[in-house]
């Protein structure tokens, strides 16, 4: 029977509390949202709205065709150009999402006879990266630069170092520091996945390359998404000019995708520009992270210390964290559920996301709410 093996599948998710569902949410949900990544609270913000209507209403509703055709807008190069200037960057290049943005980069700058050392801890999008780059892969220890350090020196060639800068599943920052050291000790480059670093960390929310005092380093290059602090959709890749130009001419996810929505590309610019009138937003944003992580841990909850706006509380079994869940959302609270294998070390978690916006008694409220429904 054709997909067959389907209904064993399953079968095993079912046994293991795994089963995943599609939730659709009404405009005018009531919860209260410690479940989205809009860390500065502008996907709603009024001139992020304008900006998406504005490009839809000068560009209309899709790019028509890939970059190199059709899909390349006087929007989409005026978006580039302020967020690699924001960031501080030579070169910056706008695919359809942070996923995209991954594979496009981790794929073209690992050929044939490279080595990649990838954090064991890093994102679906640089793994699946890393499993279609044409250079051997060596995944090493959750945030150790001597691991990394060990991989770097049993070869001799090309290299490149990809992790995360804030993960996404604890929220902890990895010592980017100390990494790149590692990699210029090798003479190897170094990728950044800045999707959680963005709008929260650096000088007013420029980023963790920013915070470490690599942003325009030559061997540096970084990819984020549109779709947290930016509040919008899309992903970006910025670097040297001549990586950016690299990408360009061998990117499969750049050259065969059809570009980025008008209408997204307006809305990131346009939170974009309010961030850099509004830096407080991206300290607002790590304080109220670090408020949740102290009341949660008052309550007797096991939360682990945030770096950037994820706060991540222990769920003692995948099925119990799934109960937790539904029943913060019954209370009125949208939460994150992360069970295996999305968590690599395989402890499931409720994944709280801080938002700039959120006030005092919305903190207490979640708070109060997880603490009540716990397991």
């Amino acid at each position: 029977m054709a997909f067959g093996w389907i209904d064993e599948q399953a079968a095993l998710r079912r046994r293991a509390g795994l089963v995943r569902t599609l939730r659709p949410r009404a405009a005018d949900a009531p919860l209260l949202d410690l479940a989205s990544n809009d860390y500065l609270g502008l996907a709603r913000h009024p001139e992020v709205a304008e900006g998406a209507a504005r490009a839809a209403r000068t560009w209309g509703g899709g790019a028509t065709g890939s970059r190199l055709v059709t899909g390349t807008t006087e929007l989409h190069t005026e978006l580039e150009g302020e967020l690699a200037d924001f960031c501080g960057f030579e070169a910056a290049l706008v695919l359809s999402s942070g996923y995209a943005a991954n594979l496009a980069t981790v794929t073209a700058l690992a050929p044939h006879g490279s080595l990649i050392v990838s954090d064991a801890g890093n994102h679906a999008s640089l793994i699946d990266g890393c499993r279609l780059a044409r250079g051997r892969t060596q995944v090493v220890a959750h945030a150790d630069p001597d691991s990394a350090r060990k991989a770097l020196s049993g070869h001799d060639g090309a290299a490149v170092a990809v992790s995360d800068t804030v993960f996404s599943v604890d929220g902890d920052a990895a010592p980017l520091d100390a990494l790149a050291g590692v990699c210029r000790e090798h003479g190897a480059g170094l990728v950044l996945d800045d999707a959680h670093g963005l709008g929260v960390l650096g000088d007013g929310g420029r980023g963790a390359a920013d915070a470490a005092g690599l942003a325009g380093a030559g061997d540096v290059v970084v990819t984020l998404t549109l779709s947290k602090s930016l509040g919008s959709q899309g992903g970006a890749v910025l670097g040297p000019a001549r990586v950016v130009e690299h990408l360009v001419n061998t990117a499969r996810t750049f050259i065969f995708d059809t570009g980025l929505a008008p209408a997204a590309a307006g809305a990131a610019l346009s939170a974009l520009r309010l961030l850099r009138r509004e830096p407080g937003r991206a300290a607002r944003a790590g304080a109220v992270a670090r408020d949740l992580h102290h009341r949660l841990t008052a309550a007797g909850l096991e939360a682990v210390r945030p770096d950037a706006a994820v706060v991540s509380v222990r769920a003692p079994s995948p099925e119990q964290a799934v109960r937790w869940a539904a029943d913060c959302r019954a209370a009125g609270l949208s939460v994150g559920c992360f069970r295996p294998p999305s968590v690599p070390d395989g402890i499931s978690r409720l994944r709280l996301t801080a938002r700039a916006d959120l006030s005092g008694a919305e903190i207490e409220r979640a708070v109060q709410v997880i603490g009540e429904t716990r397991p």
